[in-house]
């Protein structure tokens, strides 16, 4: 699917894999593996971006992937995101769509809020926001209408 199909229709939260439909090179070969995995990876949804025109230029309208954090001991040091513009050459598919039930947190609640957490309940959500600090985060949970929506199921008339 295309990038404009993910920002259409990708709820945030789910597992999106990207790719530029070369094959994985052996593993004996770290740099050409390297350089593959930069345009073939998986990420989650935390972020979209409608179009905006700044003076005579049009910024097209884009997502962000979380890609992974580094670190050790628990303590993140490096958290990579990837922003795909809507006209990405690469070919994007949904990997994983949040579960009912789950609660999606979000650092602001204005759309300019980026989803930095993913809980399996609101107990669980609670809990994440109560180590890391997010003051004026959102909290939503993923109704079950929109579970099935997520997955091309229609509710039952």
């Amino acid at each position: 699917m295309s990038a404009q199909l993910i920002f259409d229709a990708a709820p945030l939260g789910a597992i999106v894999r990207y790719s530029d439909g070369t094959p994985r090179p052996p593993d004996r070969h770290r740099r050409k593996l390297q350089a593959w995995e930069r345009h073939n990876n998986t990420g989650r949804l935390v972020k979209k971006k409608a179009a905006t025109v700044v003076g005579q230029t049009t910024i097209p309208a884009s997502f962000t992937l979380h890609e992974g954090d580094f670190g050790s001991n628990a303590v993140i040091v490096l958290r990579v995101f990837r922003t795909f513009s809507v006209g990405s050459a690469l070919e994007f598919s949904i990997v994983e769509r949040p579960a009912a039930g789950s609660i999606l947190e979000r650092d602001h609640p204005a759309d300019a809020g980026e989803l930095v957490h993913v809980a399996q309940n609101r107990q669980a959500a609670d809990e994440w926001l109560s180590r890391h600090g997010y003051p004026e985060a959102e909290l939503r949970e993923v109704t079950a209408d929109e579970a099935a929506a997520n997955r091309g199921e229609g509710r039952a008339a």
